[in-house]
């Protein structure tokens, strides 16, 4: 028997199909990671990416069209942030799917992976257990915004430019994790081998606040640990 047509299902797929056209852009996506860090202005993410001011406005525009952008007008400023916090579990998944099915993406993670050799990565159970006992020190070694967005509970804001001239009030006999926006965010590469350098036990968490926040981790927002 012939499946009877369904009128009402094109007009779905098209509005589905709005998201996956916002999404269909290497900056926007990079932008919207930027943002479920923390909300940010034009100004700030132009200069994060390296995009011109008029070039990241304009595909701001296409994610506030498709709903996935909100902004905030504060005296001359706007500032942008995720619509929903679900644009956060969408490009988490999106990750790890492209990690699972896409042959470029796991050469990209395997390099990744083999440049890192020697830098020890501690899950995330084996985290929380430390933190608990007290045997380790997490730092966040994002920008001090985004630490105040959300952060680890327990975690320390120490900014990768400010790690330098903060070592001398770490503990050298506890061992020290750092983390920032996940994977393949070089901010705790880069925190890791400075504390090597001045003989901290180092480590490196590759999970960001969201993946902690999606695998029952406690986050927090603000000064509180």
């Amino acid at each position: 028997m012939k499946e009877p047509s369904s009128p009402d299902r094109n007009p779905i797929y098209e509005q589905w199909a709005r998201l996956g056209k916002a999404l269909a852009s290497p900056k926007r996506l990079e932008l919207l990671e930027l943002l479920i860090q923390g909300a940010r202005t034009v100004e700030k993410l132009a200069q994060l990416t390296r995009m011109s001011i008029a070039n990241t406005s304009q595909h701001l525009r296409v994610l506030h069209a498709a709903r996935l952008v909100e902004t905030e007008k504060k005296g001359l400023y706007v500032t942008y942030r995720p619509g929903d916090p679900a644009v956060s579990d969408l490009l988490r998944s999106l990750r790890r799917l492209a990690e699972t099915r896409l042959a470029e993406v796991q050469r990209i993670a395997q390099g990744f992976a083999e440049s890192q050799h020697g830098f020890e990565a501690v899950d995330q159970r084996t985290l929380a257990r430390r933190i608990k006992e007290g045997s380790v020190v997490l730092l966040d070694v994002r920008p001090h915004e985004e630490y105040l967005a959300g952060h680890i509970a327990g975690a320390i804001s120490v900014p990768i430019e400010e790690l330098a001239k903060r070592m001398k009030a770490l503990p050298h006999r506890r061992g020290i994790v750092a983390y920032c926006r996940g994977p393949y965010c070089l901010l705790a590469v880069k925190a890791v081998e400075l504390l090597r350098a001045r003989k901290f036990r180092a480590y490196r968490l590759e999970a960001s606040v969201q993946d902690w926040r999606a695998r029952g981790g406690a986050v927090v927002s603000g000064d509180a640990k």
